[in-house]
């Protein structure tokens, strides 16, 4: 039976390592004993990744990568560790060569991109009384508070960084739709996932925030989705592959990550 893998989970702008804190205990409760969220600086995608690699080196063994929102663009650019085996993108950017996540989102602006506000010290904000309606609507008011008041704010430069060889094309991926997203556009993780040719697709209805507000389909097996046998090699992008298993409301994302083997050929 292959290792079980550590799990590095990496936040994404106006969020921190907690974010992922109703994940955690899912994924603990399930037999996942070697969790690390990383707090990255979001001073620039170069700063994120490299914070990102650090965590990993510190893991003896496999590591599976989980980014939520621009936390999968670090993961797109630090995934290229030999002992990362698989990606998993959460409501998240995935950038191709010379993509960052500012141009993705300007080609299919989400619902909430003018509530993004500049202030005079360089950094980016959601206007704090957009912000539940923005990044985490179907969040109690009060948690969405928290989330407005304890929030972390990126450099504005971090927004227009691009990737350079993306993980994804050489590594296996999974990808969760959020579809009730104001943060990034449905459709723009839909069309990131099937250029990703990832093993599976979940389409959740949710809002950016899925790790907070369903962190169950995101952590926990379900029945209702088979996992993709753990032998199966990774196909590049654009390649022929059993067709990958998209599913809706239902499904899960982290399933049967224990089965991912160390080493992909």
């Amino acid at each position: 039976m292959a290792a079980q893998p550590a799990i590095v989970l990496v936040h994404g702008f106006w969020g921190g390592a907690a974010h992922w804190a109703k994940v955690i205990t899912e994924l603990h409760a399930h037999g996942h004993d070697s969790l690390h969220a990383v707090e990255i600086p979001l001073t620039s995608l170069a700063d994120d990744a490299e914070r990102t690699r650090r965590m990993v080196r510190q893991v003896d063994g496999p590591v599976v990568l989980v980014g939520h929102s621009y936390g999968g663009a670090v993961i797109t650019e630090a995934g290229d560790l030999p002992n990362v085996t698989g990606l998993v993108y959460v409501a998240a950017f995935a950038p191709d060569a010379g993509e960052s996540p500012g141009g993705i989102s300007e080609e299919m602006p989400p619902a909430a991109f003018g509530n993004i506000v500049p202030d005079s010290d360089g950094y980016l904000w959601i206007a704090q009384d957009k912000f539940h309606e923005s990044f985490a609507q179907d969040l109690p008011s009060d948690e969405a508070l928290v989330m407005a008041v304890t929030r972390k704010a990126p450099s504005a430069s971090t927004f227009g960084d691009r990737v350079g060889a993306p993980a994804w094309r050489a590594k296996p991926s999974w990808y969760q739709v959020s579809l009730n997203d104001n943060m990034i556009h449905p459709d723009n993780q839909r069309r990131t996932a099937d250029r990703m040719n990832p093993r599976k697709t979940i389409e959740l209805d949710a809002g950016h925030a899925s790790p907070a507000s369903q962190p169950r389909a995101v952590a926990r097996p379900s029945s209702r989705t088979p996992p993709t046998p753990p032998d199966t090699p990774h196909a590049p992008p654009g390649t022929s592959r059993p067709r990958r298993t998209v599913c809706r409301m239902h499904g899960s994302l982290l399933t049967n990550l224990t089965a991912v083997r160390p080493v992909f050929r």
